[in-house]
């Protein structure tokens, strides 16, 4: 099918055309929250970049990459190309949704310091404000490991097991406020286990491993759990599709649903491998700047120690002569 042909029926949400891989590239849809969205947090990056540039301050290129194409990109990507298309027509098609956006959308985020960025650029009076939310008891209680760890596996569990999903898939507001959703929980997970933001709640490297390591068990039992459903999590959502156009090329609900279920179960692993993969080399940089800041001040004290030397001997001469 012609591009023109396929937006043209994107049009009509009840008469997709068939899924395939290429519709996820070709398939795209105008989402005005996400459009907004990803302009505004884009454009206001972009905004703080050029102007320590102009003043010549130097900004990391790697964060800028990380915030801007990687993750408002991957953002924008879930939510308005096929697989936003889609997402309500295939529940397979919406978990590889849910694992950009609740794992590497924020996890890119993070490493794009726009905190950082922020108390940078800001003008004096909106910086104080930032720093007050930043030490505020609200920042300490969202930032709290065990807390945010909680939040982010409990709250897929009571997105698929409640009425939550089905009310998503009947509501265009309630559809668009899960994805913004899955961001949030996501940042604030992740943001003080990968983040560069001056962030409460930081805790060494260790524990930052272990809490990426509890994860993995919790996304294996739910993508497991979803496997061996046998109700429809999305009610009679799907079932109901099967009634229209597209019932001639869409899979039964159970087997889309199962293997969303594997969807998430493998996806899950391989995004931890790659958040293990940036924490390892966050943890050797910082060891090795902990090593450098080391070095610069043993040879400071020894620089002091011979400089003293050489003052006393300097002074113990002078006294000979006399």
């Amino acid at each position: 099918m012609l591009v023109p042909d396929l937006i043209a029926a994107l049009d009509t949400e009840s008469d997709l055309p068939r899924f395939t891989l290429s519709t996820v590239f070709t398939g795209w849809s105008l989402q005005p929250v996400a459009f907004v969205l990803t302009v505004w947090v884009a454009g206001l990056y972009v905004w703080g970049v050029v102007k320590l540039h102009r003043r010549g301050d130097r900004w990391p290129i790697g964060r800028t990459i990380s915030f801007v194409p990687v993750g408002m990109g991957l953002f924008y990507f879930a939510t308005a190309s096929g697989l936003g298309t889609y997402d309500d027509t295939l529940i397979s098609v919406h978990m590889v949704q849910h694992m950009i956006l609740s794992m590497l959308v924020p996890m890119t985020l993070a490493l794009g310091a726009p905190v950082t960025l922020a108390l940078r650029t800001l003008p004096a009076a909106p910086r104080r404000w930032l720093l007050v939310v930043l030490h505020s008891r609200v920042a300490r209680v969202l930032s709290f490991p065990p807390l945010t760890f909680l939040l982010y596996v409990i709250s897929p569990w009571a997105l698929y097991f409640s009425g939550w999903y089905p009310a998503t898939l009947d509501s265009t507001y309630l559809h668009e406020m899960m994805h913004i959703h899955l961001v949030v929980v996501g940042c604030l997970f992740f943001w003080p286990i990968v983040g560069i933001d001056p962030l409460p709640g930081r805790v060494g490297y260790p524990f930052r491993m272990l809490l990426v390591v509890l994860t993995l068990p919790f996304h294996a039992f739910l993508g497991v759990t979803i496997m061996a459903e046998e109700d429809i999590i999305g009610g009679s959502h799907y079932a109901d599709l099967h009634d229209g156009p597209m019932g001639s090329w869409l899979p039964a609900p159970i087997d889309d649903q199962h293997l969303a279920g594997g969807i998430l179960w493998g996806s899950g692993d391989l995004i931890a491998l790659v958040l293990f993969g940036v924490l390892f080399v966050q943890w050797v940089r910082q060891s090795m700047q902990e090593a450098s800041r080391e070095d610069r001040r043993l040879d400071l004290l020894e620089a002091r120690e011979r400089a003293e030397a050489e003052r006393a001997a300097t002074a113990r001469a002078a006294d000979g002569d006399r």
